[in-house]
Parts: structure tokens; sequence; C-alpha cells
């Protein structure tokens, strides 16, 4: 075999207009990778254009490249941030940028390009730095590279063992090996007198192929229909059924808190609730606020929901702003079929610029920059207890509650919430959420390819329910099962309803749910051994 020479003994070059174009074709190439393009085989090469800008740059050309790139794809994925703040929309993106800068610093390292492991190393960095952000400044775990592949569901199905991270990791690994092959580049330096670097070689290729075998493998093995002998199986794992009912009102951001506009939102909810009702559902389910009235300040609306629950007899989950006092929270509540209330989510994960303003102590005049109240965050991570119709309940069995807990607005994009949940007992999770201040963009796809991971991770049914969508239903393995929409085939910015049967499983922990993030721990202990001794 023919070794080309070294990346890394060539001179750093100056910036040609072709480096830039390159940049901005990764960029666009991962854009529409997600939704609501969902091109998603793009994901698996759109780093490459950016790998080849970055050969042979100084770290400053790196970095400011990779920068570039980064600007160009958060531009093309955040933008609908306009429609709240345009300022902070370019400071998001801005800072997102940053990861994509440093991303690029540190694989362009002439060690590290020169390492035999340059193929399991470079994603090793990206999901750490993906973590990172996830975490960092009360975390942005948003478009996650792996969520790229949120509908190529044999791709997605490892994340039961490594959450979303491992996905990324195999989109980004692709991507390093299709470079080094199309670039004809490789991971040794040239050869030594006396020595063949060829069974290293061919090792250095058989860790990627190994991980994708066995990651697609595993994926299509867990998509395939398995019906288990229910005479194999103790009457405690026969499988208990729900029927739930999503109501999409499509409230417009400038009247949900119109006071002007209380009496009609509620009417188009009630009326809404009537028609899922003659489904006879088990549960129904309103979006987050859907409430118009503050809980524990304005009694009406409440009056109103407890007595269409005493005629429907059908318990409601329904969201709400409570209050205890001065303090405010934003609230998940569950109304049991006597129309009484059972329980309170309070949001536990707030949203920094939009329930609460971190700093307003120390800098007041973010008060002038981002008038909002502040919410405060709740402490409990509450698994709401709906009982199970007897006529739903297989025969001889007592009445079983179905255990659920809820994730409000982008709650579900933090995977260690949905993983605590589970772990407490919820049989399947809910997510309600108000995608309205967007407007008719990309943000309620990208917020639904979140909760296809969530689903998937966890093993459970993920159900949600959007003020003007995407309101659906999600299987354990991550299928779209239903969803609200309409006769033209539009699932935004409708109203209507969607009824549902789901099949809950006796709870069992997958590997992620037990373990979190070893996937991460593993992939921070090798890049740090790459460090240490130089591999």
């Amino acid at each position: 075999m023919r070794f080309a020479r070294p990346l890394a003994r060539s001179p750093a070059r100056p910036l040609k207009l072709k480096d830039y174009f390159l940049c901005v074709l990764s960029a666009v190439l991962l854009i529409i990778s997600f939704p609501n393009f969902n091109f998603w085989l793009f994901a698996w090469f759109g780093f490459v254009p950016l790998f080849f800008a970055l050969q042979n740059k100084s770290k400053i050309q790196a970095f400011l490249l990779a920068y570039l790139s980064g600007v160009v794809f958060w531009l093309g994925t955040v933008y609908w941030l306009v429609h709240v703040t345009p300022p902070g929309m370019l400071l998001v993106v801005f800072y997102l940028a940053l990861y994509f800068g440093f991303f690029g610093l540190i694989i362009s390292r002439p060690h590290l390009v020169l390492s035999p492991y340059y193929l399991v190393l470079v994603p090793s960095f990206w999901v750490s730095l993906e973590y990172l952000r996830g975490y960092l400044l009360t975390g942005f775990p948003w478009a996650l590279l792996g969520y790229s592949q949120y509908k190529n569901l044999a791709a997605i199905q490892i994340a039961d063992i490594t959450g979303a991270w491992g996905v990324s990791f195999l989109v980004m690994m692709v991507n390093v090996l299709v470079y080094k092959i199309v670039g004809h580049q490789v991971t040794l330096p040239v050869r030594q007198a006396g020595k063949s670097p060829g069974h290293k070689l061919q090792f250095n290729y058989l860790i990627p192929v190994i991980l994708l075998v066995f990651s697609f493998g595993y994926g299509f093995y867990k998509l395939q229909p398995r019906t288990p002998n229910p005479a194999c199986l103790p009457v405690r794992q026969e499988p208990r059924t729900i029927k739930i009912s999503l109501i999409q009102a499509n409230i417009p951001q400038e009247l949900k808190w119109d006071p002007r506009a209380k009496e009609s939102i509620m009417r188009k909810y009630l009326a809404l609730t009537k028609s899922a009702a003659a489904d006879i559902p088990d549960l129904i389910i309103w979006p987050e606020a859907a409430s118009p009235c503050f809980l524990g300040k304005e009694e009406g609306c409440f009056k109103d929901i407890s007595g269409l629950i005493q005629q429907i007899h059908i318990p409601l989950l329904f969201g709400t702003v409570a209050t205890r006092g001065d303090i405010f929270y934003n609230s998940a509540l569950l109304v049991g079929r006597d129309g009484k209330y059972l329980a309170q989510y309070d949001k536990i994960h707030l949203v920094p610029f939009g329930e609460y303003i971190p700093l307003r102590k120390i800098f007041p005049f973010l008060d002038t920059i981002v008038p909002i109240g502040d919410f405060s965050a709740g402490k409990k991570y509450t698994v709401f207890e709906a009982p199970n119709p007897e006529h739903r309940l297989p025969a001889g069995q007592a009445g079983t509650p179905n255990k659920f807990s809820v994730l409000i607005c982008f709650e579900d994009a933090f995977p260690e919430l949905s993983r605590a949940f589970v772990r407490r007992g919820a049989d399947f999770l809910v997510n309600i959420t108000n995608d309205a201040w967007f407007g008719r963009t990309s943000n309620p796809y990208q917020h639904l390819s979140a909760s296809v991971l969530r689903a998937v991770e966890n093993n459970v049914y993920v159900v949600r329910a959007a003020n003007t969508g995407v309101s659906a239903f999600i299987s354990p393995r991550g299928e779209i099962v239903s969803v609200v929409g309409d006769e033209g085939g539009r699932q935004i910015f409708i109203e209507g309803y969607r009824t549902q049967n789901i099949n809950l499983k006796e709870p069992r922990l997958t590997f992620y749910g037990r373990w979190g993030d070893v996937f991460i721990f593993l992939s921070s202990i090798f890049i740090i051994c790459s460090i240490f001794f130089k591999l």
C-alpha cells in the first residue's frame, strides 16, 4: 500500500476561498440533515468538507474555520429564536459555534492526526463537547448530532445503551472514516525502516467497522417484531393498555395571556375535550400552560375544568401557571374523575431568559433587556398515578394504577430528567409544551426529535401534547405512531385531538436508564489516556 505524506508535516497554508466554501458546505449539509429537511443521510458525511478545510492549518486558522462552520450551522438551525429575541438569537449562535471552534482546534493537532486511534478519538472529542454543551450555563442539548437520525430507527436503537451520545459518536465516526478513505489519508506516520504498519492500519479501520456492525445489528434485532408466549409469563407481566387523548388547541401566542381571550380559550379546550371524550379515553392531556388562569389566584377557569371532568368522568392532565404567595411555577396538574386534584408537578429545569433571568440581582439592567417575571424551579420528581379502568384490566387482576411523569417544555431535551422519572417508576412519559413562540418553523420538529431519543433511551412511550404541534405518540422503539393532524397532512398550527391506545410494559430499566452516561465516562477516559500515553 502506498502511504500519503502525513498531514501534520506540511506547513500551514494561508486561507483560501476554497477553505471558506468547504466550511459553509459542511454547515449546509448538516443543516439539511436535521428537521425539518430530514435528509438524515447527509449527517454521515456532512463534516467531511470541514475536515478537508482543516488540513495543514495553524491553530488559529483551524479554530476560525470550524467556528465559521458552527455559526452557519446554528444560524440555520436555531433561526427560529428570532421570533422571540433577535439579539438573543445571535448571542446563542455565537456561543454555540464555540463548540465547533474548539472541536476544529482539537482534531487538527498533528499528534492527534497521526494517532492510530484517530477514528475513535475524533468522535470521542465530539460527544464530550456535546455533553458539555448540555450542562454548561444551564445546558442546551439541542440538535445533538444523533438527533439527525431520529427517523433512522435502526441507527438510534443503540441509545438504550449509550444514550443519544452513542448515536452522535457513530455518525461522527463514519464522517472521519469517509474523510480518511476519500482523502487517501493514513493515521500512522510514514513507514519506518524495518517496520510495517500494515497490521496496525488494518486494526485501526477494523474498530469502526465492528462498532457499526454491532450497532446496526443491535438496531435491526430490536426492531424485529416479537410476540412473547403469554403462557410463559407471570400474570404480573401481562401488558396493560391505556387509551390517551391529546388536545391541540392551537392558541395564538399573542392571545395566550390576553385577559380578553380567557373565555374563548377555555371554550375551545372544553369543546375539544368533550369531542375527545366520545372516544372514552382513560386520560386526556392538555399542553403546557393550557389554562389561561393562574392557579391560586384565579379560580374561575379551574371550576369550569372541574365541572367538565365531573360530567365526562375522565381524568385530565393539564398545564398551568401555579402560584404560592408571590412565587410562580410552570406546573402540570392531574384532575381525577371526580373533578378533584390528585397531584401536581412543578417544572424543575427552567429556561434561562425565558422563565427566569440568571444573575438578575447582580445585573439589574437585564430587566430592561428581558422584561419577564421569574418562575421558580420545582424540587420534586413527581410520578402521577391514574387508576386503570376495570374494563381494560386482564381478567382476575386488581386495579393497577398507570404511572407516568411529565416533562414540561424543553425538559425532554435533558436525558437525565427522563431517566430520573423512569427510575422512580414512571411507566410512560408525557411532554407538554408550547412551541407557538417560534412560528411556522422547524422548531416543533426539532423538539420532537429529542422526545424520540428519550423514548428509545428508556424503552417507554413518550406522549406529546403541544399547543400548536407536534402532538404525537412515540413508541419505545422511537416510532412516531400517530400525530394530531388535519386532512391536508399539516401537524403544526392546526387544532384537533388524537386518541391512541398504548401498551405499558412491565417496568424494566434499560442499560442507559440504570447506569446513565457511562459511555461519556468511557469516552473521557479514552481521551485522557490518549493524552498521557500518546496513543
